[in-house]
């Protein structure tokens, strides 16, 4: 960590009483960390809005593995773009349905348009694409 400076910040009574709330039910131990994750995220989305920005992420599906060639299909898509998988984790959640978890790594565009496409696949149930940043830009 480099060096840590201060500075104040002003806010309306009611809104610091939220944001005390917000972080106390988050476990931060106080407000200074909370407010140093605020900015790195809003660095991260920053830095997001650049489709070649090198960036990780996950794709979360759930589906029913009985849905006509579904598995076969999403593992056909998986295999045609290996380069950007890292991993998969693959969960039986019961008879039918399925979770499965994608990691990627790549220019934040291709990796945000492979898991788009993953989560659209036919037979898809529900899935969310979660990324973040792969530099060390973000202190």
């Amino acid at each position: 960590m480099g060096e840590v400076i201060r500075f104040s910040i002003s806010s309306e009574q009611r809104l610091l009483e939220r944001f005390d709330d917000l972080i106390a039910r988050k476990g931060y131990v106080n407000r200074s960390e909370a407010v140093r994750d605020l900015v790195r995220s809003a660095l991260v989305e920053d830095a997001l809005t650049d489709p070649e920005v090198e960036a990780v992420g996950t794709v979360t599906l759930v589906y029913d593995h009985h849905f006509s060639e579904l598995s076969d299909r999403l593992t056909e898509h998986q295999h045609s773009h290996h380069e950007s998988i890292i991993s998969t984790l693959h969960i039986h959640l019961d008879h039918h349905m399925c979770l499965e978890v994608v990691v990627l790594r790549g220019p934040y565009g291709v990796i945000k348009a492979l898991g788009e496409s993953l989560i659209g696949t036919k037979g898809v149930k529900h899935g969310r694409f979660v990324a973040t940043t792969a530099t060390h830009d973000i202190p």
